[in-house]
């Protein structure tokens, strides 16, 4: 009978150190499932802020050039119409000072020299 009982007592313990195995292993891989999947959502959150930033960099550098390219545009073109503007003045005035001396009957020696 004492053989019985220490059977039964041997079984019992090897199950309950069995159940407590088992009990670790599947905590410690549950603990390492979440670890895992706490590592990949912050990469994948980590990747996703890169990407934004980057994109949100290159559209604004993109927009900041060409701003500056439309601005140098305008100044380049206010510049130059100025400066035709300045020119048909200039071209203006001097034909119409050229008509005047040319047509002048007291100055006979500069309305040939002009012509």
């Amino acid at each position: 009978m004492l053989v019985v009982v220490l059977v039964v007592v041997l079984v019992v313990a090897v199950v309950v150190v069995v159940v407590i195995v088992v009990v670790v292993v599947v905590v410690v891989v549950v603990m390492v499932v979440i670890v895992v999947v706490v590592v990949v959502v912050v990469v994948v959150v980590v990747v996703v802020v890169v990407v934004v930033v980057v994109v949100v960099v290159v559209v604004v550098v993109i927009v900041v050039v060409v701003v500056e390219v439309a601005i140098v545009v305008v100044v380049e073109v206010v510049i130059v119409g100025t400066v035709i503007a300045i020119e048909v003045v200039v071209v203006v005035e001097v034909s119409s000072a050229a008509m005047v001396i040319g047509n002048s009957r007291c100055c006979p020696f500069q309305s040939f020299l002009l012509k």
